[in-house]
């Protein structure tokens, strides 16, 4: 199926409940795309080729990193190094003034409303936002400030379901739901939670489906395990055998012991 354009995301809107999920790895983007998930979304840093690669036919957005971009000039230079590197839209919680910037150069944005991690002192901390009435009307204002902005989209973490899909509604831009219901035009989790790969805390939006961690566990175990039998066989003589080991004829080693004993 061909990847989707930023104008067929934004017709589906309103149509049906599209998928996105934070991939770390190429295993995790190749799975996603084997699995029908229509966007994924990863850091511009290490693996972006090769997670580009293996998922030649899904949507990517490429997060550029808070704080990588001190004016609207650097955001737009990153901005082009994220399509360059093979994404089709930047993730940037950043100043709607930059994302402004960077829509104008036509490089498709995603920006952040609700809970913003990295903002959070302003809002006391980890907590859903838009609880109270002015409250949620800062948040709409914000959405509509990316709208405004030029910005495709909008990941809208831990917004009360109600006020999120009033908001939806009113919009045109792409809402992508963290913990903020399914009124939102889509919806969004890390794979890590999906797949349960680590025993730390678990987001209340977040849904587990596999115990990678156990499993992990017990491939380390089974490592550990393996290395120890090969050592205890290095030193009780068992490995190498002869099936691990290259022969050569009697003839040719004699010949090579002769040479040695006249040349050296």
């Amino acid at each position: 199926m061909p990847r989707l354009t930023v104008k067929e995301l934004l017709d589906l809107k309103g149509k049906r409940q599209l998928t996105e999920i934070l991939v770390t790895t190429p295993e995790e983007a190749a799975a996603c795309e084997a699995a029908g998930i229509d966007l994924i979304i990863t850091g511009l840093r290490g693996q972006t080729k090769e997670i580009r690669e293996a998922a030649p036919n899904t949507f990517l957005t490429l997060g550029l990193r808070y704080g990588d971009c001190a004016s609207a000039e650097e955001a737009v230079r990153a901005g082009f190094k994220a399509l360059d590197a093979g994404g089709d839209a930047v993730y940037a919680c950043m100043s709607t003034d930059f994302i402004a910037a960077m829509a104008r150069e036509g490089i498709p944005v995603v920006g952040h409303v609700g809970l913003i991690p990295q903002k959070r002192t302003w809002s006391g901390g980890f907590r859903a936002v838009g609880k109270t009435a002015d409250e949620a009307l800062r948040v709409y204002r914000h959405t509509v400030a990316h709208q405004e902005a030029g910005a495709i989209g909008v990941e809208m973490e831990v917004v009360p379901h109600q006020i999120a899909a009033e908001i939806t509604n009113r919009v045109k831009l792409l809402v992508i739901s963290m913990g903020s219901g399914n009124g939102c035009d889509a919806q969004y989790l890390f794979g890590m939670d999906i797949l349960g790969t680590h025993r730390n805390h678990i987001p209340r939006h977040a849904k587990v489906y596999r115990d990678f961690y156990s499993e992990f566990q017990r491939l380390q175990t089974e490592r550990i395990a393996a290395f120890k039998e090969y050592a205890a066989d290095v030193q009780s003589g068992t490995f190498p055998t002869p099936n691990h080991q290259v022969e050569v004829k009697e003839e040719e080693y004699e010949k090579f012991v002769n040479a040695l004993d006249i040349r050296f």
